[in-house]
């Protein structure tokens, strides 16, 4: 056996959860080791949909643009039903002034990898692929692994925290002896990666709405090259590993009822869709993200980017307890925030699903007839089209009841403390651009009659900076104030507390009540 390897995080697992919370990791200076059985990133396209929070986490590494320039924007979504264009919906802009992206980007899983991967490639940290968990241990002082790569050698990780990031099948959930429960789909669902040449244009998602199912084509980069998406009805019996292409190929066209011709086939997969979760998404000093607590229906396109968001999570609350920034009570607030997310991420992600899949006459009808009629209506609504952008990017997942979120000055402010402070303009240029920094963010939104030089000067240091914002138009209208007030922000964004009275002393209570 080899010489133990010390860090001060193991992270087990490197598909896109692992690898964007290594990402983090070096972003606030922690050191960590990551490994993974495979011997490279995931060579196929498996999820799609890159959201407008995951773009927020991926501009502050510096990816997003790469990102964007290497997706296709979903333009539009097409109703289709018996051949024939039932409605279309306009998704090029549908999240206009709630993000700095406000659409869905179709990114395979793999360029998202890819993009991550160079990232911790270029800052000098590696995976060390081709090594799987063997044995774990934990106690009061750190966790001890026992790892195995491809030649049989084994080694020792000495780390004070492990994160489980090993997908959905989790070696480290069962190592931890974590119950997933939930429940299982039975129909079989198809995915495919190819050619498909018919008379509709590469510009949108087409969506085809079939008595018993959905068929759904999303554009991928590539002359006419799409994912298709679907599913076998209940009464088919085979196993999933035995299902044929031609049989998925048969499927697609009886429940599209188009003439279509599909071709140069990249890849393609069956698989029964299963919901559930952990009941605790930390274990002493072990935590779980991404598929190994939680895994869902594909509906919306949520997996990949429930992952990232989880890391983004955990990322700066281990930071600040390595560095002695905060109290390891902190960790706590990881699975509270993190669990009730997946809990909520199942029931939506399961009732989207069953209108798509359903088999009942009245959900029959509603999805072939009344749905496509009213969809792209009820998008030209402004309440309607912020709130299914809100649900559908991630944006408008909030911590409101949560320990973190001090709720005492917020009464009067249409924004609360637990949400992710809203997207606005400074001239000209996104907020976030100026909270790249990893540390919380105190911002004073002046009228310009003090300077609040003296409480910057109190309260600034490495853990905290300070910035005086003037009292815009748009400010005042999103968060419902006319007069000066403060936010303290953590550093992933989300409003800690929020007040009309700018006092250094509201800070530092904060500081010493709930952080350190």
């Amino acid at each position: 056996m080899n010489s133990p390897i010390k860090t001060e995080v193991a992270i087990i697992g490197a598909g896109p959860t692992g690898l964007s919370l290594a990402c983090q990791f070096i972003r606030y200076g922690v050191d960590f080791v990551i490994i993974d059985k495979k011997d490279d990133i995931t060579k196929f396209s498996k999820a799609l949909g890159v959201h407008a929070r995951t773009l927020e986490v991926y501009e502050q590494i510096g990816i997003a643009e790469k990102a964007v320039s290497q997706g296709t924007i979903a333009g539009k979504a097409r109703i289709l039903e018996g051949g024939e264009i039932r409605g279309e919906v306009d998704l090029s802009n549908v999240g206009k002034g709630l993000s700095q992206y406000p659409y869905m980007l179709v990114l395979e899983q793999s360029k998202n990898e890819r993009l991550l991967y160079d990232y911790v490639l270029a800052q000098g940290k590696d995976v060390l692929w081709q090594t799987e968990l063997e044995t774990l241990t934990q106690n009061e002082n750190g966790v001890t692994t026992t790892i195995k790569n491809t030649n049989g050698e084994t080694s020792t990780i000495k780390a004070k925290y492990l994160v489980g990031c090993d997908g959905a099948k989790s070696p480290v959930r069962h190592l931890l002896n974590l119950k997933f429960e939930g429940s299982t789909f039975e129909r079989i669902f198809y995915v495919a990666d190819a050619r498909v040449d018919w008379k509709f244009s590469h510009d949108a998602l087409q969506v085809c709405m079939a008595k018993h199912s959905v068929v759904a084509f999303f554009p991928m980069p590539g002359e006419n090259r799409y994912r298709i998406v679907g599913a076998f009805p209940e009464e088919f019996s085979k196993d999933e590993g035995d299902v044929l292409y031609e049989e998925i190929e048969r499927r697609i066209k009886e429940e599209a009822d188009l003439n279509l011709d599909i071709s140069q086939v990249n890849w393609f997969s069956t698989y029964k869709v299963h919901t559930r979760h952990v009941e605790n998404f930390r274990k002493g000093r072990c935590f779980l993200a991404g598929d190994s607590a939680h895994v869902h229906t594909p509906a919306g396109g949520q997996g990949m980017n429930t992952g990232i968001q989880d890391g983004y999570n955990l990322a700066w609350k281990l930071a600040f307890v390595l560095q002695g920034k905060a109290d390891e009570k902190i960790l706590d607030s990881y699975n509270s925030e993190r669990l009730e997310n997946a809990e909520n991420l199942l029931k939506t992600t399961d009732q989207i699903f069953n209108f798509a899949a359903g088999d009942a006459w009245f959900t029959n009808l509603i999805r072939t007839y009344i749905f496509p009629k009213i969809m792209g209506t009820a998008l030209k609504i402004e309440a309607v089209r912020k709130e299914f952008f809100r649900r559908l990017s991630q944006i408008g997942i909030n911590y409101r009841g949560h320990t973190l979120s001090r709720h005492g000055g917020d009464k009067n402010f249409e924004v609360k403390a637990g949400d992710r402070l809203p997207y606005f303009l400074m001239d000209g240029v996104s907020i976030f651009d100026r909270l790249r920094e990893p540390k919380f963010h105190i911002l004073v939104f002046s009228d310009g009659e003090n300077d609040f030089h003296e409480i910057e000067n109190e309260l600034k240091n490495d853990a905290m900076d300070f910035q005086i914002i003037p009292l815009y138009p748009q400010v005042t209208e999103i968060f419902g104030s006319e007069k000066p007030f403060m936010i303290l922000l953590r550093p992933d964004n989300y409003i800690a507390f929020l007040s009309s009275e700018i006092s250094a002393e509201k800070v530092k209570n904060y500081f010493r009540e709930i952080v350190e």
